[in-house]
């Protein structure tokens, strides 16, 4: 199945992904400005990202209970959400209110990302297509257009309220589009049924993947301003790199997953992304890091979405949601991770150090897909 025909069954997750992306680009490429504004170093920066963590475990934990409420209306509310939630780190001055802003919209991206993955995972069981990969190549590429528009934002002297306005104003108007019935309204109260070591395994993947790219949204920026002595500019084009590459890997990746199995693909990604990082890591200056970057974006790409296909594909359709959900709270406790390690990482040895340590968590990858395999993954 082509690119084209996995987005057009799937649009309507699709324009959901791309929602996401484009916020989280957007607020990547004004991590160093935000930093600032709340007067934080880096140890104290890592730790008021676990706002985001906190907010993401929260709803995706209650995401499914959410979903059955709201029903066909869910992803619009989430994009409205979303669009509220975001004003609020440009507004925050202080390093309680940033906590305050990242809470809320971690909160509001754990519900979307949630239910947004559902849908795509029941899509993929009723067209018997693999579809995953697709939707997150459009998070990925909205990801690089958000950061490359805010890096030329940021040059011209755009306040973050400013650009997440504009942005907010344009969700509301395509959250209208969002609408879409799930197939899988079941499996309430059955949580307990889970096979739980199969959600433990494919969330260890996941967490490790977002843990990766949590690290390159949040410091990449950083790394090459600070470390490489790059401009705002050229800052942001740490994240949009990872965005651009990360798109191109998904992209590809949903055409080599109809011919490779999920397990296989994953071994290559992880070889792939330990090259890059080792290049970021030795980079003497900002263009070895954009193509260490980007080379990491094309091997972490597939690792996160495949194994959120793999859960799906591996326990029952009532239980779909509820599985997703609970593999995607144990990935996304890479956003409590990454951000403090990172900055404790980095507050004693420097932000290459911090990166050298992302290369060695990717390795750990192999020996959980080894596991997997063995179960017949």
């Amino acid at each position: 199945m082509s690119v084209v025909n996995a987005l057009r069954l799937s649009h309507v997750p699709a324009l959901a992904f791309t929602i996401l992306g484009l916020y989280w680009g957007s607020f990547a490429a004004f991590v160093p400005q935000l930093k600032a504004q709340t007067g934080a170093g880096d140890a104290l920066f890592g730790m008021l990202l676990l706002g985001t963590a906190c907010g993401l475990a929260t709803t995706m934990w209650i995401a499914p209970t959410v979903d059955r409420a709201l029903g066909r209306w869910s992803m619009g509310v989430c994009a409205a959400l979303l669009a509220g939630a975001f004003l609020l780190p440009g507004l925050a001055t202080s390093p309680a209110a940033f906590f305050g802003a990242m809470l809320c919209c971690g909160m509001a991206s754990g519900l979307t990302d949630v239910i947004m993955n559902a849908r795509v995972s029941e899509l993929e069981a009723h067209s018997k297509r693999p579809l995953m990969n697709a939707n997150h190549g459009m998070f990925s590429l909205a990801y690089a257009v958000g950061a490359l528009a805010t890096g030329s934002a940021r040059a011209a002297s755009v306040q973050p309220f400013v650009v997440f306005a504009v942005l907010g104003l344009l969700v509301l108007l395509l959250a209208r589009r969002l609408q879409m019935t799930p197939h899988d309204a079941r499996g309430e109260g059955v949580a307990g049924t889970l096979p739980w070591g199969i959600v433990a395994l494919c969330g260890a993947v996941v967490l490790i993947a977002f843990m990766s790219e949590a690290a390159v949204e949040a410091w990449s920026a950083l790394h090459l301003e600070r470390t490489l002595g790059g401009s705002a500019a050229e800052g942001a084009l740490g994240p949009a790199m990872l965005g651009l590459t990360m798109a191109v890997g998904r992209f590809s990746g949903q055409a080599v997953s109809e011919r490779l199995r999920d397990t296989r693909v994953i071994l290559g990604a992880v070889t792939v992304a330990v090259a890059g990082t080792v290049l970021v890591v030795l980079a003497p200056a900002p263009l070895v890091a954009y193509v260490g970057f980007g080379i990491m974006g094309l091997g972490i790409s597939v690792i996160g979405p495949l194994g959120l296909a793999l859960v799906g594909r591996l326990v029952p359709p009532a239980l779909r949601t509820v599985a997703i959900s609970r593999t995607a709270v144990l990935g996304f406790l890479g956003f409590f991770i990454a951000p403090t390690l990172m900055g404790l990482i980095s507050q004693g040895f420097g932000l290459r150090a911090a990166f050298a340590a992302v290369a060695l968590l990717l390795l750990v990858v192999w020996p959980l897909v080894a596991v997997l395999r063995s179960r017949g993954a």
